[in-house]
């Protein structure tokens, strides 16, 4: 089948909501412990290229960082971790932190990391739903709290911890500091629409991400790359099936969608593909 709706697994963060979304169904009930992250994988495993998640914050999360693919490599794994995140929603005054405000040297970091310090060096954005920042792999981050997002990302589960406001949790100071650039936050391209109803958000990096508005019938081409589509909002059908938020579509060779509805489109590389869409 062309396209296949990948499965859906919550996870536990001591900073996530004890309330979902109403798509979320049955993942979170009031007193449970909070749900942080929705991942989306193959039903089958495997090693995909990119893992969609989608992220709930009721508390920032720790100040961290992550390798990228020289450095991951160096330590036994496949790939490094940019990320990239569209904000869903945002409560009034929700920010996320990204990149420093100043650069400093390694040591400099460390010092502010074990002092606390290294929060009032954080670059804090306040961030409104409808935007997407693309966060390379050695930026210092953090997602700050009331912040609903949908998160791409190179297929790697490995973070850094820097800072984590007193919770009791590991540090990884000698491996962040190591993969860390201790700098301003370098942003992407800026967005362009390279076809009616396709923008492209963000380029660039490890992976694309675009974002489709149209309500007309076409032929998704998906031959020749790792290409995920995820619903913004409910709408639309992907080979005769409903498409709605929540969820996230797997497209391999050549597929149909229809109707209304906003998707994002994921795909390794760092520039757009020419051909990706083409016309019923």
């Amino acid at each position: 089948m062309p396209a296949t709706l990948l499965s859906s697994r919550p996870i536990e963060r001591v900073w996530g909501r004890r309330a979902l979304p109403g798509w979320a169904g049955g993942m979170a009930a009031i007193g449970a412990a909070p749900i942080g992250e929705i991942w989306h994988e193959e039903p089958s495993g495997g090693d995909a290229a990119l893992l969609v998640k989608h992220i709930f914050t009721a508390e920032r999360l720790s100040i961290q960082v992550h390798p990228d693919d020289v450095e991951a490599r160096a330590r036994g794994h496949r790939r490094g971790k940019d990320e990239a995140w569209f904000i869903l929603d945002a409560e009034p005054g929700a920010v996320i932190g990204l990149g420093l405000a100043r650069e400093i040297s390694p040591q400099e970091l460390r010092t502010a990391a074990l002092d606390g310090s290294i929060e009032a060096l954080i670059d804090w954005r306040p961030v409104r739903a409808g935007e997407l920042i693309y966060s390379p792999a050695g930026t210092i981050h953090a997602i700050g709290a009331g912040i609903s997002l949908i998160e791409v990302q190179q297929n790697l589960d490995l973070t850094y911890r820097l800072y984590d406001y007193g919770r009791a949790r590991e540090l990884h100071l000698d491996d962040a500091v190591a993969v860390a650039r201790p700098g301003r936050w370098r942003p992407p391209p800026p967005p362009r629409e390279v076809a009616p109803g396709r923008t492209v958000l963000a380029t660039g990096g490890r992976f694309v991400v675009e974002r489709w508005t149209s309500g007309a019938a076409a032929r998704i081409d998906g031959a020749g790359a790792e290409l995920l589509l995820i619903p913004i909002d409910n709408g639309g059908a992907i080979d005769g099936a409903p498409l709605a938020a929540g969820q996230v579509w797997r497209v391999e060779g050549e597929a149909r969608i229809e109707g209304d509805g906003e998707l994002l489109a994921a795909y390794p590389g760092a520039a757009a593909r020419a051909t990706l869409r083409r016309p019923a």
